[in-house]
């Protein structure tokens, strides 16, 4: 017995070793510092330029969306129009009032949840929501409260969108670089946040479709490898 545990435990530190040791070379290889930026005036007319691309229009005149994400784990109705949405996962529903999230109503396998309990889910899905929605409509927010927005130069020649969030939001001092299409049409943004200790990291945005208010919205994302699906969209 004694000798099965030896082995066991033997097991469990070269995995962690090796784990241990691919992630300092993936840190090593990968991760970049947030690139400094220029041109604040110009970065505004390349971001009404990617807005215009993507129907913004069309989405300040959308009131309801829904989604899942990521793989279908999280579900949304957003009523975008009374700042309000329905964030649902496993056992769990929340009526969140985004404006006075108090007011917030909370249900665990369909009864009300009320006490400390109720206060730690209703954060909970104001954080899904802030980070699950940046998924499905970062584009639009390029212009929100407390951005920042400048050009840097990419590998190719061309010129970037760097987007830093001062404030706002789960986590206030994230930076994206939107790499875009000539005609403004989002490809990729590059990733600097708190929550991700390689900075740089590259994410596709893809599968675009027009939704029934005619705003375009993505349907999948690529990180390396990994593809994360954003399942049931619709706008309108």
């Amino acid at each position: 017995m004694k000798r099965i545990l030896k082995r066991i435990l033997k097991i469990i530190v070269v995995v962690m070793g090796v784990l241990l040791i691919a992630s300092l070379v993936l840190y090593v290889v990968y991760d970049q510092p947030v690139p400094e930026g220029k041109n604040p005036a110009e970065a505004d007319l390349l971001a009404q330029k990617m807005l215009a691309a993507i129907h913004n229009e069309a989405y300040e005149q959308t009131t309801l969306i829904e989604w899942s994400f990521p793989n279908g784990s999280h579900r949304y109705k957003w009523d975008k129009a009374n700042g309000k949405v329905k964030v649902t996962w496993k056992d769990y529903e929340v009526d969140l009032n985004l404006k006075q999230p108090n007011k917030s109503s909370v249900f665990e396998l369909q009864k009300v949840v009320t006490g400390k309990k109720k206060e730690q889910l209703i954060e909970t899905a104001i954080t899904y929501f802030n980070n699950d929605s940046f998924w499905l409509v970062a584009p639009f927010k390029v212009f929100d409260q407390g951005t920042e927005r400048s050009i840097v130069e990419l590998e190719d020649g061309s010129k970037g969108l760097l987007v830093t969030y001062t404030s706002g939001g789960t986590t206030p001092g994230d930076s994206y670089v939107w790499k875009l299409q000539p005609n403004g049409f989002p490809i990729s943004f590059q990733i600097w946040a708190s929550i991700i200790p390689i900075g740089g990291l590259e994410a596709t945005w893809d599968d675009w479709k027009v939704m029934e208010t005619n705003v375009w919205l993505p349907q999948s994302h690529k990180i390396g490898p990994f593809t994360v699906t954003i399942g049931g969209v619709r706008a309108y």
